[in-house]
């Protein structure tokens, strides 16, 4: 019996996901065992990035190290397609205060165009009370970029 091998995405493909998704998957590299948590994402075509809150496991292991495995992905209910994408790189802290502020007004956008609950908030730094251009106006999340991709896997099942 032969191993049936799942299809591998081209670039275009794998764009067009990443750009239509905004919930990623990090892997940190932790003591014993990965640790993996959920992030909001946004994409500008280059680079992934990303809001983290300032306290945290994350954050404690990302100082220790910031080579990580980020995984986006969708798949319709029945799992009778899929597709995923996966980057080993790691993670940048952006400090020009341009960027940050260019990075944070596209959270806001992505919070407000796909009109995702105002509970997401408490997962940036912010009160769900708050309105989402509170992310733009306050620093109160790290903004990260992954950097130095040393590794793309992109595999579908359509």
């Amino acid at each position: 019996m032969e191993i049936v091998k799942i299809p591998k995405m081209d670039k275009v493909e794998y764009d067009r996901l990443i750009e239509e998704g905004y919930v990623s998957r990090i892997a940190f590299q932790g003591e014993k065992y990965p640790y993996i948590a959920p992030f909001l994402y946004v994409f500008d075509g280059r680079f992934l990035y990303f809001l983290s809150t300032k306290y945290g496991k994350k954050l404690e292991l990302f100082k220790k190290s910031p080579y990580v495995s980020v995984e986006v992905e969708k798949y319709s209910c029945d799992m009778s397609c899929y597709m995923f994408v996966t980057f080993q790189g790691y993670l940048e802290e952006v400090q020009d205060s341009i960027e940050k502020k260019m990075v944070r007004e596209w959270f806001v956008n992505l919070i407000t165009s796909r009109h995702l609950s105002k509970n997401v908030l408490a997962a940036l730094g912010h009160s769900p009370q708050d309105p989402p251009e509170a992310i733009a106006l306050e620093e109160r999340s790290i903004v990260w970029k992954l950097v130095g991709v040393k590794d793309l896997i992109a595999l579908k099942n359509m």
